[in-house]
C-alpha cells in the first residue's frame, strides 16, 4: 500500500524537505510514504479565493491515483490519536488500500473536496504552519508503523 501526502505549496525550506525525507525513508516498502506538491494558486490583494480553492482541489484530484482513499486535514475534522492512526494504518495495509492525505493551502481545502473525502481529520485545535504539518504527519505515520511493528520508537500509551 502507498500513502501519498499531497500538499498545496512548493519550494519548502531545506529543513522541511530533510525532515520529511527522514521519516519517509524509515517507512517500510509495504507502507511507502511519498510527497506530492501542488502549486498554490496566486494570491494577491484582489485574489478570487473561491476560484483558487476550486483550482487547487482539481489539481489534488488529478494527483490522486484511482481507488485511493482521500483523507483531508481540516480544523473541523475528527480528532484522532496516535493509537487510532496505528489501527487505521494496519487496516490500510491489511486491505492493500492506498491513501492520500491532503494538506490544503492557506485557506484550507475547497468544500467540494472535503465532501468527497473518505475521512476528514484534525491534527489539533491549534493552527500549525503548513511546512510543519508535512513533518508532523510523516512522523506520526512512522510512529504508527513502529507501534504496529512493535518497535521501541513509540514509548507512550
Amino acid at each position: 500500500m502507498n500513502i501519498s501526502l499531497i500538499a498545496v505549496g512548493t519550494r519548502m525550506p531545506n529543513w522541511v524537505e530533510t525532515a520529511f525525507s527522514e521519516y519517509a525513508k524509515r517507512m517500510p516498502p509495504i507502507c511507502k510514504l511519498s510527497l506530492v506538491e501542488i502549486p498554490a494558486g496566486k494570491r494577491g490583494k484582489n485574489a478570487d479565493i473561491p476560484r483558487i480553492l476550486r483550482d487547487e482541489a482539481q489539481a489534488i484530484r488529478e494527483a490522486v491515483a484511482p481507488q485511493t482513499k482521500i483523507i483531508a486535514l481540516d480544523r473541523k475534522g475528527k480528532a484522532i490519536d496516535t493509537l487510532s492512526l496505528a489501527q487505521s494504518q494496519q487496516n490500510w495495509i491489511d486491505e492493500s488500500q492506498d491513501i492520500a492525505i491532503v494538506i490544503g493551502g492557506p485557506e484550507g481545502i475547497d468544500q467540494s473536496l472535503l465532501s468527497e473525502a473518505f475521512s476528514t481529520w484534525s491534527l489539533s485545535a491549534l493552527t500549525f504552519a503548513h511546512p510543519l504539518v508535512r513533518i508532523m504527519v510523516a512522523e506520526q505515520l512512522y510512529r504508527a508503523w513502529s507501534i504496529n511493528a512493535n518497535l521501541p520508537y513509540h514509548r507512550g500509551d
